[in-house]
């Protein structure tokens, strides 16, 4: 058995720019003795049909002033090379390595651990001179077949500490702490609602509703209480789904009012910064297992939220449930009492496997109308570590706390761009011009700061 695709959902709303006819009565026949029996309130088939509460949850919002947000994450303390070779061969015990590009950071004195897959050849040693820029030579610990194969190329380096003579001079040179600088820029949202002043003393009989509780029978209220819903998922949206503009695309060559720069979003910036896991979604403990050791090579964030959609969520407690020993012939996932009338749990709210996880359905991965209703390379859920980070804030000169996800609007004394909505034409209390309407605007100037990428995962097809 399957769920049938006839009869399906609706993807068509009624929120276009023109009237529908579906939207007033149209048969005014009074020479009809039959009137018909009508229920007055409009029926919430959809319920909460907002999908904005992602960003309320996890992060915070915070003011700023310029078009460009700037800051700082902290770099590896320890440095480790890949890909190092070699193509001399050991000369009385010694090797020079050569790291392929840049600058290498390693010190006369420091003692190093070289490991090659080639061979399953691991060998330490002592830094002995810096024959070249990107070059290091070695001193092998090791009397018995020291040194490597020439020529390797696999080999991995890293510094262990450091060994000095008694008596002998101090260590050469020093490092400077090394940040990644990362920015983002903010990008202008816009949304209108317009109703003529003649239609907006026209009384409907029915009585509609929204989901921030406004009622009547002026259906105009129902539209513009409408719009300002969808502008709020739009600014929710655009913080999680924003791209910048490439170099030579066809956005940066629009002309006009249109913005053509972008923004980085959350989905951008895990993708391009983040951990990616394609394929689906995990399904056993051996998938999250890899996971976790992904993690344990970055930031090692204790505590993890997973927004997911219905079906990975599903996947997440078949996968629990299926360690219980019960779980193949039984229902008994958790310590039950089993009486007759006992609501069964079939679901979990999270589990710790090294970390701990926290799982709760996303709405909007869900909504057929967004990104429920996309089946190409589509974004399943993803994993955002909970608490805050340090960063250095380029605008405040100074360290500071900031949420992992945030987002800045803009704002001085003078003006807050953060949620601006005001009214123009002639109607409905406005002043403003001699157009007999009401619009109503609605801006906002915001980006979103996705701080420690390096520790959020993205789940994808």
């Amino acid at each position: 058995m399957a769920v049938l695709s006839v009869p399906g959902f609706d993807l068509t709303p009624s929120s276009v720019k023109a009237a529908l006819p579906t939207n007033y009565i149209t048969n005014f026949d009074f020479l009809n003795q039959y009137l018909p029996d009508t229920y007055e309130k409009e029926f919430e088939r959809y319920g909460n049909r907002s999908i904005a509460s992602f960003l309320r949850m996890v992060g915070a919002e915070m003011p700023s002033n310029s078009d460009l947000i700037k800051w700082a994450e902290q770099g590896r303390l320890h440095t480790q090379y890949t890909g190092v070779s070699t193509t001399g061969a050991v000369s009385s015990g010694t090797q020079t390595f050569d790291i392929g590009t840049g600058t290498c950071v390693f010190r006369v004195g420091q003692t190093v651990i070289l490991s090659s897959a080639a061979g399953a050849k691991v060998q330490k040693g002592i830094i002995t001179a810096l024959p070249a820029a990107d070059q290091f030579t070695v001193a092998f610990y090791g009397a018995t077949s020291p040194g490597f194969t020439s020529p390797t190329t696999d080999i991995v380096a890293f510094v262990y500490g450091s060994e000095f003579k008694k008596g002998s001079n101090g260590m050469q040179g020093s490092l400077e702490a090394e940040d990644v600088i990362f920015e983002n820029s903010p990008i202008i949202i816009k949304d209108k609602y317009a109703v003529s002043g003649s239609d907006m003393a026209q009384i409907g009989w029915v009585e509609v509703t929204t989901e921030n509780g406004a009622t009547g029978y002026l259906w105009y209220l129902k539209s513009e209480h409408e719009t300002r819903l969808r502008f709020e998922d739009y600014l929710e949206m655009a913080m999680v789904e924003g791209v910048p503009a490439e170099t030579g695309s066809g956005a940066v060559a629009v002309t006009g009012d249109v913005g053509n720069k972008g923004t980085e979003g959350m989905f951008y910036t895990i993708e391009n910064r983040g951990n990616v896991w394609g394929g689906g979604y995990p399904t056993t403990l051996s998938d999250f297992d890899a996971i976790i050791q992904r993690l344990d090579k970055q930031g090692s964030i204790q505590e993890n939220a997973l927004f997911v959609n219905r079906e990975f969520s599903f996947s997440i407690d078949d996968m629990l449930a299926a360690q219980n020993s019960y779980g193949a012939g039984g229902t008994s996932y958790g310590l039950f009492n089993n009486s007759e009338q006992m609501a069964l749990n079939l679901g979990f709210t999270g589990f710790k496997r090294g970390y701990e996880f926290y799982k709760t359905d996303w709405k909007y991965l869900n909504d057929p109308t967004l990104r429920g209703g996309v089946t190409a390379d589509n974004v399943n859920g993803v994993l955002v570590p909970a608490g805050s980070t340090t960063v250095y804030d380029m605008v405040l000169g100074k360290n500071a706390k900031r949420p992992f996800l945030h987002v800045r609007y803009r704002a001085s004394e003078a003006e807050n761009r953060r949620y601006k909505t005001w009214m123009t034409g002639s109607a409905g209390g406005a002043a403003t011009s001699d157009l007999d309407a009401m619009e109503v605007h609605f801006l906002s100037e915001r980006a979103l700061c996705t701080m420690g990428a390096n520790n959020f995962f993205i789940f994808q097809d």
